[in-house]
């Protein structure tokens, strides 16, 4: 009976000096990050973002994220029809503060010459850019062996080099004005590979290299740099996807289409940007497990990925 009073005493406590503090101290903390938050998110009014890959999911749901903060969104894509849309869907809406006209300018990122005079023309148009948002991407369903050589070329061009050139282009003007926000979208796939992906995932390990080197280097010009690596994320990128042979893989992955969707995502990421955070992961248990494991359990990561990639051949 004194055992059980002691436990009861030292668990009454616990809840007095410990449990119920540190629960409000945390409640407390979360309600003034969200206060903190909503605040600098008014800073984003008037800003200029351009976005990459604006034309359909998170690219698109980005441009809605930060028109709806009254920003000053520039649309960047190949596909000129869908920009056209996003920016009527944009202008439709009904908005409690003053928003500022979309701007739509067709961008490729594999055609690397072209990207100079891309940034030239969103300078002589908005007349600086504030946040540039390295969206635009293509992912790959196919393995090493029977993946053409022009799959992987193009991955890196799109998804790297593309990135890279676009990136560069807009530092000068940002580093003579000491101020910038480079956002990286890159995957999970990042930070890990699995099979089935090699050229996917090499193009981002290689974004979060650069971004990290990025970051380092830019800290004194007061430019922040942001990496997102998202997991599964409800769009059409498994049907963009290349394949083997370079044509597009047409297939609705089930775990893409389970993901979380653009939406959510493009509201953590607003979130982030405006706190200056360097990276955001946005990502279900098991791709964050796997995370964990190929860092502090790499064996036995290396084993799960075998049996995964005999299970798909």
């Amino acid at each position: 009976m004194k055992q059980f009073d002691l436990i009861i005493s030292n668990t009454n406590w616990y809840l007095k000096y410990i449990g119920i503090p540190l629960t409000v101290g945390v409640a407390v903390y979360s309600l003034l990050k969200q206060i903190c938050t909503k605040r600098r998110r008014s800073a984003l009014q008037g800003k200029v973002v351009v976005i990459t890959g604006a034309s359909s999911g998170i690219g698109e749901a980005l441009a809605h994220a930060f028109y709806d903060q009254g920003s000053k969104v520039v649309l960047a894509a190949r596909r000129l029809n869908e920009l056209e849309r996003v920016k009527q869907d944009l202008q439709s809406k009904k908005m409690s503060i003053k928003t500022q006209e979309p701007v739509i300018l067709v961008l490729d990122l594999a055609e690397l010459d072209t990207i100079t005079k891309f940034v030239e023309n969103v300078h002589e148009v908005c007349g600086n850019i504030d946040i540039l948002i390295n969206n635009g991407g293509v992912s790959h369903r196919g393995s090493i062996l029977h993946s053409k050589m022009e799959v992987f070329k193009q991955i890196m061009y799109i998804n790297y080099f593309g990135t890279v050139a676009l990136t560069k282009a807009v530092l000068p003007r940002m580093v003579e004005k000491k101020s910038g926000h480079i956002v990286m979208v890159s995957s999970i796939q990042g930070l890990i590979a699995i099979p089935d992906r090699a050229a996917y995932a090499a193009s981002k390990h290689a974004m979060q290299a650069f971004s990290d080197s990025l970051r380092s280097e830019m800290k004194q010009h007061n430019i922040n740099v942001t990496v997102v690596s998202p997991g599964y994320i409800k769009t059409a990128v498994s049907l963009n996807a290349l394949s083997e042979s370079g044509s597009a893989h047409g297939v609705m992955d089930k775990s893409t289409a389970a993901g979380f969707t653009p939406e959510y995502l493009a509201q953590r990421m607003v979130d982030s940007i405006v706190n200056k955070e360097n990276e955001l992961v946005v990502s279900q248990f098991f791709p964050n497990l796997a995370v964990f494991l190929r860092h502090f359990a790499p064996t036995i990561y290396f084993w799960i990925m075998e049996r995964r990639s005999m299970k798909t051949n």
